[in-house]
């Protein structure tokens, strides 16, 4: 309570276990002084006069910022990152972890190479504008699911011990789980204009390296972010009372996938034809077709009674339209026979 109050704080305490000069990492450690323009101080000189080693001894926040292996004096100072084939969880025999990845270290390289990892794990979509055109967005805002990451790290309850920072990327959703409660006067309803730093030593250093935004704009302007790109607002929870949860989620139901190679021409034109067709691989569309890969991007799939349900068209055109789209390589059959009462048809 004391802690969550302002009243004492955990990173000014000695760290446990006698951690010292020798557990710095002073390859970081020197990069910190050329950021703050301090390279002509010695590096325990610096230490002190920062509060971050005391009496020969490393507080908590120095061992979270600097030490090389911060988990031999905080064993739950580390950030786990996994990506999950699918939208939920599963485990034993079905476990769908493609992905899990720890990292820990000082913590401005914990953030930097958890976040490299998330960016490359996430995806871009093509989405359709105002002007019905195809445009390639991100998955996610960079500087939503990044402020997220780094509030997780910056205000985390680290006198808690047994659970870690969590980031789990599902097919639909990204979740950031941080240890500990909000701090003192922040709840979730005034979250947005109300700033209380748990650590602020460490969040000064993630301020240097231009990681924290120290006049609160962080978290509102994820908000705007989210719905610039017309996303969900990110939903904030406080699960059991023991951690702070953060979802981003991605509205898949609305975006066509899009993976291509950097030297790939993306797979959907970005220009209208006319007020009947839409381009697709220097292919027109009508607008049933356009129908039939709108149902296969919103739901999966896409089969011969649906299509003729939303379009309004017979089972017979149905059918020829969706074979169609999958002899020009925009959607692929899958089914046992041509009479399988499941057969279906996905994007490419």
């Amino acid at each position: 309570m004391e802690y969550d109050k302002g009243q004492l704080w955990f990173e000014d305490e000695l760290a446990r276990g006698c951690a010292g000069i020798d557990d710095v990492d002073r390859e970081f450690l020197a990069r910190y002084k050329r950021v703050i323009g301090a390279e002509h101080m010695d590096d325990e000189r610096l230490l002190v006069a920062r509060d971050f080693l005391r009496d020969g001894r490393l507080t908590d926040a120095g061992v979270i910022l600097f030490a090389a292996d911060p988990m031999r004096f905080l064993p739950s100072a580390w950030v786990r990152v996994l990506r999950v084939d699918g939208t939920e969880l599963r485990t034993g025999r079905n476990l769908n972890i493609t992905k899990d990845v720890e990292f820990s270290g000082p913590l401005v390289s914990v953030v930097e190479k958890a976040g490299a990892l998330i960016e490359a794990l996430l995806r871009d979509f093509q989405v359709l504008d105002d002007n019905v055109r195809f445009k390639t967005v991100p998955e996610y805002p960079r500087f939503a699911w990044f402020e997220g990451l780094v509030n997780a790290v910056a205000h985390r309850d680290y006198s808690l011990q047994g659970d870690y920072t969590r980031v789990m990327i599902f097919d639909n959703r990204l979740e950031i789980t941080s240890p500990g409660t909000l701090p003192n006067r922040v709840t979730l309803e005034n979250m947005r204009t109300t700033r209380f730093a748990r650590n602020p030593k460490i969040c000064h250093v993630l301020t240097s390296f231009e990681m924290v935004r120290e006049l609160n704009e962080g978290v509102h302007r994820m908000y705007e972010e989210m719905d610039e790109l017309g996303l969900p607002a990110p939903e904030f929870s406080e699960p059991n009372g023991m951690v702070v949860k953060l979802v981003l989620r991605n509205d898949i139901a609305r975006r066509v996938p899009y993976v291509a190679a950097a030297d790939e021409v993306p797979n959907m034109a970005r220009n209208k034809t006319d007020d009947h067709g839409l381009v697709v691989n220097g292919q027109e569309l009508t607008p049933v077709e356009r129908t039939a890969l709108d149902i296969a991007a919103r739901d999966g799939k896409v089969s011969t009674r649906i299509l003729a349900q939303e379009a309004g068209i017979g089972l017979r055109t149905a059918s020829k339209t969706l074979a169609a789209l999958a002899e020009r390589g925009l959607l692929t059959w899958h089914g046992t026979s041509r009479r399988d009462p499941q057969q279906h048809y996905t994007s490419k």
